[in-house]
């Protein structure tokens, strides 16, 4: 009988499976000494627990300090993070809960499936979720969605623990201006600092203005608070600031429902606490300098507010150069023929050999004005009529066809995701098919979103340039011809001013035409 003895085949060498790259996400959101104390907690537990399992390889932890999760655009470190991760540097991200990843609901789902369409799963330790291994995004939609909620719920409690302090006057200011520094209790005097305020102070009132100020501080190389330069706004906010005579006015800023910040105009209740700390100038020289800037600013008719600069005269912020593409700035120019105004790139005022742009003179400016309208005032039948004309063929007909496509195409995506969930519901297709299918499906609606949005605002750029352009024929139909410049006809017609050499102006008009004209 044959013998058969079986010969094993020869191992080979074993090989280490791949380590997952896993790194970290921290936030807290402010940047008080308890909240940073957790912060360092955080990224020692991450870096401990990353590192003692054998399958997973450091890859770094990444963490923002002090900085609100409500929105993704303000945090530098999660920013990065998506960086190296789609650079491939990370295959795995851990972090301690939906709220400290994001508590937007956009924000947290669009960072998901960014990442998972690299193949990059997140697991979310508190809530115990691996999006890796996600049946459905519903959850942690829902869970995101507490998240906002819980955000919101925080703040409008800190609001009102806020106002109340404001109310009682025991509001701590932990951030105080230049001249002060924070001992934990209250604002104390810096003495090296104080110096300068004091100075500024007393040159604002010997006459001195807030650019000349500036200059000279920067001249001598003082460091503003952050270590910065000095500018006339700051030189100018720090002369507004009622906490250099003592007293502390609350709420100057206030949040909206979307987390932004705006200056308070009289929108939300503020409150003045006179004798708040130790001032460093007295309230006398203070009050006189609050006289002096309002003085001064009547004189030069400007009045307070965002868009003062912009307002001051009809070209300001208007006048674009056509070689840096930087706006011009009004000068007087001194001459032993006399006095005169003209503007002139801040490029090249700063630094000419980076624009070669020479000024021109505000007479030219305006002289060339007149005459372009006037054209358009003799030949307005001819220009003017067939371009609007031009305009109402050229409508929005097909753009809204194409609009109405995309919706029904958006109602079409949303049915199918229905009929997916039923399908799952019911038994017939498996979570990882749906999963997917959902996935496409939701891109696929972001996409058509996205196309909708952007023909919506070219119709409704489209409608705005036919107004115009209609307002502008009226206009031109009864007016006789220009004898002097207008500023309101100015900012009523055109849209900015492009300087292409001393000699030649290019003027674009909100209509939509774009007039050369020569000075």
């Amino acid at each position: 009988m044959k013998k058969i003895t079986r010969i094993e085949q020869a191992s080979k060498g074993k090989t280490e499976p791949k380590k997952l790259r896993v790194a970290a996400y921290c936030r807290v959101s402010t940047d008080s000494d308890e909240q940073l104390e957790s912060l360092e907690t955080q990224k020692t537990h991450y870096e401990s627990y990353i590192t003692s399992r054998d399958d997973w390889q450091f890859a770094g932890i990444y963490y923002d300090e002090g900085i609100s999760g409500t929105g993704k655009s303000r945090r530098p470190e999660l920013e990065r993070l998506m960086q190296d991760c789609k650079a491939g540097k990370i295959d795995m991200v851990i972090t301690k809960s939906i709220s400290r990843f994001s508590r937007n609901t956009t924000d947290c789902l669009e960072l998901v499936r960014k990442l998972l369409t690299q193949n990059i799963p997140i697991w979310f330790e508190k809530e115990n979720i691996n999006t890796g291994a996600m049946e459905s995004e519903l959850f942690l939609s829902i869970l995101s969605s507490m998240a906002a909620d819980e955000s919101l719920s925080i703040s409008l409690n800190s609001k009102w623990s806020i106002k109340k302090r404001f109310e009682n006057g025991t509001f701590k200011i932990s951030y105080p201006p230049y001249g002060y520094d924070w001992d934990g209790e209250t604002m104390a005097i810096n003495p090296e600092q104080a110096q300068i305020v004091r100075r500024i102070f007393s040159e604002t009132l010997a006459g001195k203005g807030t650019a000349a100020i500036a200059t000279e501080l920067n001249r001598e190389q003082i460091p503003t608070k952050r270590g910065g330069n000095w500018s006339p706004s700051v030189v100018r906010g720090m002369i507004a600031n009622e906490k250099y005579c003592g007293d502390c006015l609350y709420q100057k800023t206030w949040s909206d429902s979307a987390y932004k910040r705006h200056l308070n105009h009289g929108e939300q209740t503020q409150y003045l606490q006179q004798n708040h700390h130790e001032p460093i100038v007295s309230r006398e020289d203070w009050e006189a300098a609050q006289k002096l800037i309002s003085q001064r600013a009547d004189e030069k008719n400007i009045s307070k507010g965002d868009e003062k600069y912009q307002n001051r005269y009809a070209f300001s912020g208007r006048i674009i150069c056509g070689e840096c593409g930087v706006t011009f700035k009004r000068r007087i120019n001194y001459t032993t023929d006399g006095n005169y105004a003209a503007w002139s790139c801040k490029t090249h005022l700063a630094n000419k050999s980076k624009c070669s742009m020479l000024f021109v003179r505000d007479n030219d400016l305006k002289l060339a004005f007149e005459a372009m309208m006037n054209k358009l005032i003799f030949a307005h039948r001819l220009i003017l009529k067939p371009y609007a004309e031009s305009l109402k063929r050229s409508s929005t007909s097909q753009t809204l066809s194409r609009i109405q496509h995309l919706e029904t195409g958006l109602a079409e995506n949303a049915d199918k995701r229905k009929t997916l969930t039923k399908l799952m519901a019911q038994g017939f297709i498996d979570q990882v098919i749906y999963s997917q299918q959902t996935a496409e499906l939701l891109s696929q609606a972001d996409d058509i979103r996205k196309q909708i949005d952007a023909l919506k605002n070219t119709t409704s750029n489209e409608a705005t340039a036919l107004v115009q352009a209609e307002d502008l024929l009226r206009f031109t139909e009864k007016s006789p011809m220009l004898e002097a410049f207008d500023d309101q006809l100015f900012t009523r017609f055109v849209e900015r001013i492009v300087i292409r050499s001393r000699h030649e102006a290019v003027f674009h008009l909100k209509c939509g035409l774009t007039l050369t004209e020569r000075m």
